[in-house]
């Protein structure tokens, strides 16, 4: 053994093994069309409170996955070393919107084909992707439900409730009713006939009628 073969290491051997112009242009290519899925998320985004974190997590997701796949697709022996390493991985964080899974796998999907050298693929699928979200997700095709809650005395202005909310509203149904000695709770759900909300007002004045309120529902259901 030689003084050279002591230091010889295969790791240096292995700096060249993607060139830095290929590493540019993929990491490049993969924050722009991770940005265009930043923007279609923000803009498609129907939940409670928007998350600006997740927002800049799909944007890292896209350039991490991009740089992992660059050192498989350069290296056999790496690629079963990382399969294993990544199966150890475990994410405890839960998924709250049930989109939010087809934004994460579109990140990490964009990120393989781009390292893969794709890039048409990924640029155009990505676009015809985005459109698509665009124009479903924020296509209203129903009226936004709203739950009522009304606090009254008795089965008459329970009654009398009913009545001038199927009335007013284009659908009015019942959803849960807590009855106590002088005392009944109704939760109902209703679609407006139009953007007003004064009616819930008149609801309140009601005879025998203590409170109600008017809630939006963001919730899953059935049109």
């Amino acid at each position: 053994m030689t003084f050279n073969d002591i230091f010889k290491s295969s790791f240096l051997e292995n700096v060249t093994s993607v060139s830095i112009l290929d590493m540019v242009i993929a990491l490049v290519l993969a924050f722009g069309v991770g940005m265009f899925i930043f923007l279609v998320y923000k803009k498609t985004y129907t939940g409670v409170m928007y998350s600006s974190s997740f927002g800049v997590t799909l944007v890292a997701l896209t350039l991490i996955t991009t740089l992992v796949i660059l050192a498989v697709t350069s290296n056999v022996v790496l690629s079963l070393g990382m399969v294993g390493a990544l199966s150890i991985v475990r994410f405890r964080t839960a998924i709250k919107e049930p989109l939010d899974i087809a934004f994460l796998f579109w990140s990490i999907a964009v990120g393989i084909v781009l390292a893969a050298g794709m890039i048409p693929l990924a640029v155009i699928g990505s676009v015809i992707i985005g459109v698509i979200l665009l124009v479903f997700v924020n296509r209203k095709s129903h009226s936004n439900p709203y739950i009522v809650v009304v606090q009254c005395d008795g089965h008459d202005s329970e009654t009398a409730v009913k009545s001038y909310l199927d009335g007013h509203t284009k659908r009015c149904v019942v959803k849960s009713k807590s009855a106590q000695k002088d005392a009944v709770e109704l939760n109902l759900e209703v679609r407006l006939q139009d953007d007003n909300t004064d009616f819930i007002n008149e609801v309140a004045e009601l005879d025998g009628v203590q409170s109600a309120v008017l809630v939006s529902y963001n919730g899953d259901y059935m049109g």
